[in-house]
């Protein structure tokens, strides 16, 4: 049943959301489970250890480290103390786990061994982040850590530009000053957040365009977890064909071939190959009737 699943019930995973900082952000549900739980799987045992202290839950050498070093390895055990009739947690440091932290893995593991996987929901960095923002929250997207090699940070870069949606990625505090100043080369007006140790003692939000919020880091010495939530890119109209067929006429009658006009004018005006393609055709044959 699936009243079943959703309950502390032995013979199934359950992914729990812990805190992001604040110790009082964990439901009822997921405080129980980790009361309730044969084995929690989690990637420090220490830091874990400071939530069970907190809510008066007693440990019981049920605390088992995974990590991204490990994870892969461990999910046979796993999959095993589910077969067997345990009820397993998984948590992370923070937040939701499997969202840019251990755990989809064995999620998967679990899942495709035909066995239950359910979830206590809450706290995730990215949500918090984006609802804070002060940015368009209807659509977005995650791309989990900033790249660290200049290559494919470029790359991210280049798929930004023209990105609609707004971009929500975790950078260490260590490089988000680079990152910014990278940023503001490319992006500078878009409007951008930096959100900085949320729900803890010093949470920091800084909102303004990139180039201004850039400047703002430029000399800081900057600590704490950091989540950086930018604008997407302005959608240019979706030009009418009238004005493509225009373009591809121009360039026909110059006496480029289809596939050179087509070609261009894809180049040109940001246009689907296809739809320049079909078009020319109509315009060559139609040249063609008139003759």
């Amino acid at each position: 049943m699936e009243e079943a699943a959703n309950s502390a019930t032995p013979g199934q995973l359950v992914v729990v959301a812990t805190p992001l900082g604040n110790l009082g952000d964990i439901s009822r549900r997921a405080l129980e489970l980790l009361t309730l739980a044969d084995v929690i799987y989690c990637e420090d045992t220490r830091h874990s250890s400071t939530l069970f202290s907190a809510h008066d839950i007693a440990v019981r050498r049920r605390l088992r480290a995974l990590h991204e070093h490990n994870e892969a390895s461990l999910c046979a055990e796993i999959v095993e103390r589910v077969r067997d009739g345990q009820l397993v947690v998984l948590i992370s440091d923070a937040g939701t786990p499997g969202i840019s932290d251990p755990g989809s893995r064995v999620v998967a593991a679990v899942a495709d061994a035909g066995l239950v996987v359910t979830t206590a929901p809450g706290a995730t960095a990215v949500i918090a982040a984006l609802t804070v923002s002060g940015l368009a929250t209807d659509r977005f997207v995650m791309e989990g850590f900033m790249a660290r090699k200049s290559g494919e940070r470029e790359l991210m870069y280049q798929q930004w530009a023209h990105e609609p949606r707004t971009i929500v990625f975790y950078e260490s505090p260590q490089r988000v000053v680079t990152t910014l100043g990278e940023m503001a080369q490319r992006f500078a007006e878009r409007r951008v957040a930096v959100v900085r140790e949320m729900t803890k003692l010093h949470e920091e939000v800084v909102r303004g365009s990139v180039a201004r919020v850039a400047e703002i880091f430029k000399d800081r010495d900057v600590l704490g977890e950091i989540v950086v939530v930018l604008e997407g890119a302005c959608e240019a109209p979706a030009l009418d064909d009238d004005t493509i067929r225009a373009a591809l006429a121009e360039q026909l009658a110059s006496g480029a071939s289809v596939r050179d006009a087509v070609s261009h004018v894809e180049e040109a005006l940001g246009v689907a190959h296809r739809t320049a393609y079909l078009l020319a055709l109509e315009l060559r044959a139609e040249n063609g009737a008139g003759q």
